[in-house]
């Protein structure tokens, strides 16, 4: 007796990724694993996605969403970042904000999720997640940790390597005052002799506002090292702000830095 081959569908496909603690996939492996054609895969997927089943943070990529976070409709940020950068074949890390809430300096939860890249890219929403993508030279030189997710591990800006990158990106940040009031929740646990490290993988002007600001929240003790750096490689003067004239700004000398506007931190 001929027996008929039997069909897996598309949400017990879901339910078995699941199952076996994999909560994304490709497009093409939902195809290959139901045995259908693309047509008939992309309409299954479609119904699983309008049931609130699955989503779609870029194409052809889709999250499995677990009943906790329908709400949200999408897996949180952090949850699905490190799959989908596999799946582009990108190097990355989690930054700024992002990352400052990882070190446990947030000043405020991040409205979004930022994310360090080699160019930059177009952000992704997915349901209430939204994932802002930040273009960084030198990124494979940047130090990273891994951090736990519910998901897996996602590689994470060290201290050190975040304190940097906030100081060079402080647009991203909120402005200098909030990129403040983080740096004095993060000195704590930044190495000094590591920050100097981490500066030198970034342009010098990102050192020389960033050891004025760790020294005008009081963690001047932390910036040593960032001295000799910035005294041995800084050729000049730079703008604490420089998208603010100079006008009559005071001159720093420990920093070479014109400080042409106030900081307020929360502190």
């Amino acid at each position: 007796m001929k027996v008929e081959a039997s069909h897996v569908s598309a949400k017990e496909y879901i339910t078995g990724l699941a199952a076996s603690g994999r909560y994304h996939f490709t497009s093409a492996e939902a195809r290959s694993a139901l045995s259908v054609s693309a047509a008939a895969a992309k309409l299954a997927l479609n119904r699983l996605s309008k049931q609130g089943a699955i989503a779609s943070p870029a194409r052809g990529f889709y999250v499995i969403i677990p009943p906790e976070y329908r709400s949200l409709g999408c897996l949180p940020a952090d949850q699905f970042v490190p799959g989908l950068m596999e799946r582009l074949g990108l190097s990355y890390y989690a930054c700024l904000l992002s990352a400052a809430q990882y070190h446990g300096a947030a000043h405020h939860r991040p409205q979004e999720f930022q994310v360090m890249v080699p160019k930059s890219r177009r952000p992704i929403q997915c349901g209430a997640a939204r994932v802002v993508f930040v273009a960084r030279k030198r990124l494979e030189d940047v130090s990273v940790q891994e951090f736990n997710t519910p998901r897996g591990p996602i590689r994470v800006s060290t201290p050190e390597a975040t304190a940097v990158d906030l100081a060079g990106y402080t647009h991203r940040a909120g402005g200098l005052g909030q990129v403040a009031t983080i740096l004095a929740e993060l000195a704590e646990k930044i190495d000094p002799n590591k920050l100097a490290a981490a500066a030198k993988t970034a342009p010098i002007p990102w050192a020389q506002r960033l050891g004025y600001l760790l020294a005008r929240v009081g963690a001047g003790e932390k910036t040593t090292p960032l001295k000799a750096y910035v005294r041995s490689h800084a050729r000049d003067s730079t703008m604490l702000l420089n998208s603010a004239r100079r006008g009559r700004a005071r001159r720093d000398p420990d920093w070479k830095l014109y400080v042409n506007t106030r900081v307020q931190a929360e502190l």
